[in-house]
């Protein structure tokens, strides 16, 4: 029988996995109503089938991947369509999301009868040629999702309750885009100090790794800074209130939400990082 593997939301992630599921001869049904005329194109494209709740609730198994902030909210739309399905998928939160949020939705999940996993995806979205990311697999349903591997996806169950997937993909992305922001806050404080050419020039002589990291990883995150918001703060309720380092993930929240507001038409910042990164251009020019 061919499997269906319903996948929401047909963003640059979802529409990834979504392709390498329907290449893999997976049906792909997601939900559309109310979306763009760019995103149905994506969805489309990308072999997915438009359904309603009740569709996407007959599924085999449930791909959540939206926002952090728009997962639990994801969650109670398809609880009534869960609870009525005659046949239970299990549901995937694969959003990154903290260990306390990923547990609530459980919660909202249990309920209806239908399976729940814990997910949290490492990586790029999957392209033609390449492997594609990771997706972190936890909780006592994950045995059941093999199916995902042999679709094409790259999974790994963990030895772990729900909400160890999400730990893991806390700490990568806290590791990962806390170090993106970090390299964007100490560049535009250069900037602002008249620094800027100096600390190009110490970081080329001195750390030309991490420089070549940030020449890529800077232009690479001003499309994506909106939707960083609510994962740093994700990730500043995963280290909990107690701990001083929260402060820093909620510091990250604002800094990527100012760069977010620069994207959408305030340049000045973005405008600074960039001259920063060209920086390195100018001298290889001369």
């Amino acid at each position: 029988m061919t499997p269906t593997i319903a996948v929401i939301a047909p963003g640059a992630m979802g529409s990834g996995i979504a392709r390498r599921l329907a290449d893999s001869g997976a049906t792909v049904p997601t939900l559309l109503d109310g979306r763009s005329a760019a995103t149905v194109a994506r969805a489309k494209a990308a072999g997915m089938q438009a359904a309603d709740e009740a569709a996407v609730a007959a599924a085999d198994i449930i791909l959540s991947i939206v926002p952090p902030g728009e997962a639990k909210t994801l969650a109670e739309r398809l609880a009534p369509a869960l609870r009525a399905a005659a046949r239970k998928p299990v549901y995937v939160d694969c959003n990154a999301v903290n260990v306390e949020t990923v547990q609530a939705i459980a919660a909202i999940v249990a309920p209806t009868g239908a399976g729940f996993a814990d997910g949290g995806i490492i990586g790029g979205p999957p392209v033609p040629g390449t492997a594609g990311p990771v997706l972190y697999l936890a909780g006592p349903e994950a045995a059941r999702l093999g199916v995902l591997g042999d679709l094409g996806l790259r999974i790994h169950v963990l030895d772990g309750p729900v909400g160890a997937a999400s730990a893991l993909k806390m700490s990568y992305a806290g590791i990962t885009k806390g170090l993106t922001g970090l390299a964007a806050a100490m560049i535009l404080g250069a900037s602002r100090n008249g620094a800027a050419p100096a600390l190009h020039a110490e970081l080329a002589a001195s750390q030309p790794q991490l420089l070549a990291r940030f020449e890529k990883g800077l232009p690479d995150m001003y499309a994506k800074a909106y939707r960083w918001v609510a994962e740093m703060r994700e990730i500043a309720d995963f280290l909990g209130p107690d701990d001083p380092a929260r402060l820093i993930y909620e510091g990250m929240a604002g800094l990527y939400e100012r760069l977010a507001a620069d994207v959408a038409g305030e340049t000045r910042e973005i405008a600074a990082l960039d001259a920063f990164l060209a920086t390195g251009k100018a001298d290889a020019a001369a």
